[in-house]
This record gives structure tokens, sequence and C-alpha cells, in this order.
């Protein structure tokens, strides 16, 4: 029975065969061959959700065998969560790019509001597949080990920055840190999901770069606003 490119031996005769044993080497790579699935379901998740999502349609935008797909994540469900933990890791690893420490505490959270304003901008299929997993209630990312180990260094950070500025009295005291990284994200995360519904009914294009910009500037004085001791 003739076998699968994926499943090719890497050495064959050579001419044709060259390219076919390149391929072949290529796909048994697994750090790549699992990169191209997840960037693949990541598209199709993002457009149509868990149940609408289909794993054939994931192989062929891959450029995959389907069996491969079940090789690396088992099931549609395994590669959903995947799928959620490298977008959430995503977002983390461009964070840390970021030297908030460095800052002054206030102009340490204009950088991070800015920062989460653009990074939602530039990544509409994060946003999209939050919404997803919010309508499954999280049934899917409480499978997760990694997602919390994610996470708590970055609200530490911001711990930490609160704290800095409430020892130079720049900041009020009594803050949770995670109720203001929630409303960061928040001021963003609802207007880009809702501002085709929200120009309707107000009648401004919200998309529009001059409305964006408007945006960001409420986003910087809301919780600057919040954080200053009054």
């Amino acid at each position: 029975m003739t076998r699968s490119s994926e499943a090719e031996p890497a050495t064959l005769s050579k001419g044709k065969g060259e390219g076919r044993s390149a391929k072949a080497l290529r796909l048994r790579d697994p750090k790549l061959t699992s990169a191209r699935i997840l960037a693949a379901a990541k598209s199709e998740f993002a457009r149509k959700g868990l149940a609408g999502a289909r794993v054939d349609a994931i192989a062929t935008r891959a450029k995959i065998n389907k069996r491969m797909i079940y090789h690396y994540f088992k099931s549609k469900e395994e590669l959903y969560l995947a799928v959620l933990e490298e977008a959430y890791g995503d977002l983390r690893r461009a964070e840390r790019l970021v030297d908030f420490a460095g800052r002054e505490p206030e102009d340490a959270f204009v950088a991070l509001i800015e920062f989460t304003w653009n990074y939602y901008r530039q990544n509409p299929e994060l946003l999209r597949l939050i919404v997803t997993e919010n309508i499954h209630q999280a049934r899917y990312l409480k499978r997760s080990k990694k997602i919390r180990e994610m996470h708590s260094p970055f609200v530490a950070l911001i711990g930490e920055l609160l704290e800095r500025g409430v020892r130079q009295g720049v900041f009020r005291d009594g803050i949770d840190p995670n109720q203001l990284y929630i409303s960061i994200a928040a001021l963003g995360f609802y207007y880009l999901n809702n501002r085709w519904t929200l120009s309707v009914i107000y009648g401004v294009d919200l998309g529009a770069e001059p409305e964006m910009e408007k945006r960001r500037v409420v986003m910087v004085e809301t919780i600057l606003s919040y954080l200053r001791r009054p």
C-alpha cells in the first residue's frame, strides 16, 4: 500500500524524489508541523467557532494530511484548547518585550494600556477566540494546566507597579491588580468587538482611525483617573 507523503522515508532516489524527501523531512519536524497546524486551526476556530470549525478545513489550510492533526492533538477539542493556550501565550510573550518594570509607574500603565489596545487591534482572532470560549463558559480553558502560570507573573508585575506608585504618592491605595487589568482589557475589548453595532446605533464609523484614536485617549484618561490619588 502506498504511504502518504507525511510517512515517506527521508532517503529517496534523486531527481523528483529529492523534492518529496525535503517535504517529508519538513513534515517530520514536530515543532514546524505543530506550528502549521496551530496557525491553520487558529484561523478556522476564530472564523467559525468550535462547533463550526472542521478538521478537514484545517488540514487543507495547513497543507497536511488530516491524520497528522489527530497524531499531534488527538481530537478537535484538544486542538482547540492548544490554540487557546497559544493565543494567550502569544499575548504574554509580546507583553514581556515591553519594559514596564523599568518605567515610572504612571508611564508604565500608559504603556500597558496602549500595548493592550494595539495588540487587540492587530490580533482580532484572539478576541474572537475569547468570545467563543466564553460562549462555552470556559469549559475547555478550565482543562489547561498552563493558563494560570502564564498570567500569574504578569498580575504580579501589575501589583508591583501599583505598590511603587503608592509609595511614591502617585496612586491611591487598595487597587486590586486583577480588577485593574480586567478594566484595561475591557475598555478595548468591548469597543473592538462591538464597533459595528455601535457604529450603526450612534451613526459614527467607530472603526475609522480618528475614532480609534479617540478611544485610545479615553482608555488612558479613564485608567489614570482611577489610579491617581484624589
